[in-house]
């Protein structure tokens, strides 16, 4: 028999669920509640159910807020087949706050320069340049944040995509990881009050900004 030092071919598929798994694990791990997301075909996202309209990111499960889970056994299940999307759900165990880049890029650079370890956490960016600093739940946003068309608060009934999950854009990416941050979130507070004293140099939007289907301002 003749030996060889080269690895077996895996498909790329195979490779992108296996990563996918494995980062919904780690989530699940530190309890926080994944639910899996429409997997990106193309430059739509499907979902597999049938008749299903929606051509942006969307969870798979249309139960997905009673279904959200943190089980190992669960999420195992979700992605023992399907390359879905990783989806974050808000509300629990954090809420997240999405910004323009221009003010997501700011505002961590202020976090970085001054040390503020009362305002360091994980931060998500995605491949539309949209920012979401991961923050403690149950805040709502202060007004000078909440009239702009550019920020949102996702809160109860709400979720996000989470690296290495995909967009038509690109790839979701960390600016700052859980694991760089420690596993640790901020004071939604704190990251808050860096974002208003930044909103000087950001100039507001003209027209509605588009996104997700899950950005619809919420409550919680």
């Amino acid at each position: 028999m003749q030996w060889t030092a080269r690895r077996p071919f895996v498909p790329p598929s195979i490779l992108d669920r296996l990563r996918l798994r494995r980062a919904a694990l780690r989530f699940a791990a530190h309890g926080w509640a994944v639910t899996p997301g429409a997997r990106l075909t193309g430059h739509r996202f499907a979902c597999g159910r049938p008749g299903c309209p929606i051509m942006t990111g969307h969870p798979a499960l249309e139960s997905w807020e009673d279904t959200a889970s943190a089980d190992p056994a669960q999420v195992r299940a979700w992605w023992r087949h399907e390359p879905h999307s990783v989806l974050l759900v808000t509300g629990r165990r954090f809420d997240a706050i999405e910004v323009p880049a221009t003010l997501g890029l700011r505002v961590l650079g202020t976090v970085r320069l001054n040390r503020r370890a009362d305002a360091c956490g994980p931060v998500a960016v995605t491949g539309a340049g949209r920012w979401t600093f991961l923050v403690e739940p149950g805040v709502p946003l202060r007004s000078e944040l909440d009239h702009r068309l550019d920020v949102v608060r996702h809160g109860l009934g709400s979720w996000i995509p989470v690296a290495p999950s995909r967009t038509p854009e690109g790839p979701v990416r960390w600016a700052v990881s859980p694991d760089q941050a420690q596993w640790r979130l901020p004071g939604s507070a704190a990251v808050q009050a860096l974002m208003t004293d930044a909103l000087g140099t950001v100039r507001a939007p003209q027209l509605t900004v588009p996104r997700q289907l899950s950005t619809a301002r919420r409550g919680g």
